[in-house]
């Protein structure tokens, strides 16, 4: 980018040392129209919960002193180019830390600018494992990877699978997005379901089809998971696109033994929209509301139920944690200089609301935070219950899908 070099230099030229502290800035671009404006406003509904929150308790202590801070947010736009500039613009701007805007493709851009500029990036999401891989020394990512989404998904369908209420061997239908995302997830389980000889034996994958995403129509993808005639149907898919799918396949008659859609299902707008269809779908998550088993958890969900009168989803949680993190790591390093947050935060082990207890950026991992995740599952009464692992459920999960007993197209 052309103006990069510029706003790198003006950045360094205006750099104040030893002035008091009068504000601290957090940008984030993220998407407020587009096709992800819907998970692009719960990001945001976490980010501004942070902020108030610290706000109201005096600020940040950097150095003895409290701090306001001030959210500065733009809409990206769901756009990539779009994020870009908004991250360029924000630099400009001098913010202290730059937030992430929502999904791995639009983290890619704007955390490479970020990068060039120097300005640390906390990104609240953004799975894809090859983001992290890319040498960078300002981007941390606070969602642990998208292989072990899959994983989990496949431990809990593997012990329905030894309790005999999913068939073996079993035959899976693999749909995922044309992304970094998708592939990783699809790579996942195909290699859960082939690393051992027991594994082989029990579970084959008879369909393996990426799809474009924002797509509007799915019709001929689910005709040719109808052929394949499938027990287990793993989905990897942002949300605008589970709704639209799962919709087209509810209305074709389609059910399946278990169906998942990765991160998705128990949002509030999919379930006011697909009503009853999206009853005991399966999906693998970073952070649930129903994981309010300590204080800290606890004040989270009554902070924001008190401010939205609704549940908090892990997109709400890991804007509110990203805020957490950048300014834990400007009160360790006693300043807002962009190095020395940098290393504050690559040394950072937080206590958090996510699964372990505590956050963390190993240098290993490219700074991307390991822990596991938590799979739940839509019941009929509008609830999303953790079903696994079984030291975190609240309840037992359901297996075979008891809605297929009515439908004359189950599993094909």
């Amino acid at each position: 980018m052309i103006r990069i070099g510029l706003i790198a230099s003006f950045l360094a030229a205006t750099a104040v040392h030893g002035a008091p502290l009068k504000e601290i800035r957090l940008g984030a671009a993220v998407p407020l129209s587009g096709a992800e404006s819907k998970s692009g406003a719960r990001l945001r509904d976490g980010y501004e919960l942070a902020v108030e929150l610290v706000n109201q308790a005096g600020g940040v202590e950097v150095g003895g002193v409290r701090v306001p801070v001030k959210l500065v947010l733009v809409d990206d736009k769901s756009d990539g180019a779009a994020d870009e500039r908004a991250v360029e613009d924000l630099a400009g701007q001098g913010v202290d830390v730059m937030l992430g805007t929502f999904g791995s493709s639009l983290v890619e851009k704007g955390s490479a600018v970020s990068e060039k500029l120097g300005v640390p990036y906390v990104a609240a999401t953004g799975a894809s494992k090859a983001l992290y891989q890319r040498g960078f020394k300002n981007l941390f990512g606070l969602q642990a990877p998208i292989e072990q989404l899959g994983n989990a998904l496949m431990r809990w369908a593997e012990e329905e699978q030894q309790r005999g209420r999913l068939p073996s061997p079993a035959r899976i239908a693999l749909v995922w997005e044309k992304t970094a995302h998708g592939k990783e997830y699809a790579e996942a389980i195909k290699d859960f379901a082939a690393k051992t000889p027991r594994r082989r034996a029990a579970w084959t994958v008879v369909l393996d089809e990426s799809f474009e995403l924002n797509a509007k129509d799915y019709k001929p993808a689910l005709e040719r998971l109808k052929a394949a005639n499938a027990d287990v149907v793993l989905v990897d898919a942002h949300l605008p696109d589970y709704i639209t799918m799962h919709g087209q396949y509810a209305k074709m008659g389609l059910c399946h033994k278990m169906i998942s859609y990765g991160a998705r299902g128990p949002e509030r707008e999919a379930r006011e929209q697909l009503k009853a269809a999206a009853d005991y779908v399966t999906s693998a998550v970073w952070w649930s509301d129903e994981m309010a088993h300590n204080a800290r958890t606890a004040e989270f969900v009554k902070k924001f139920n008190d401010k939205y009168n609704r549940s908090a989803d892990w997109y709400e949680a890991l804007g509110y944690e990203a805020v957490r993190v950048s300014l834990e790591a400007i009160r360790h390093a006693g300043a807002t200089d962009h190095a020395a947050v940098r290393s504050a935060i690559a040394q950072l082990k937080m206590e958090s609301l996510l699964p372990g207890g505590f956050l963390a950026f190993p240098e290993q991992y490219g700074g991307q935070a390991q822990y596991l995740f938590v799979v739940q599952q839509n019941l009929p009464d509008g609830s999303a219950p953790v079903i696994y692992p079984r030291i975190a459920a609240v309840k037992e999960g359901v297996a075979p899908n008891p809605a297929c007993a009515t439908s004359k197209l189950a599993g094909k």
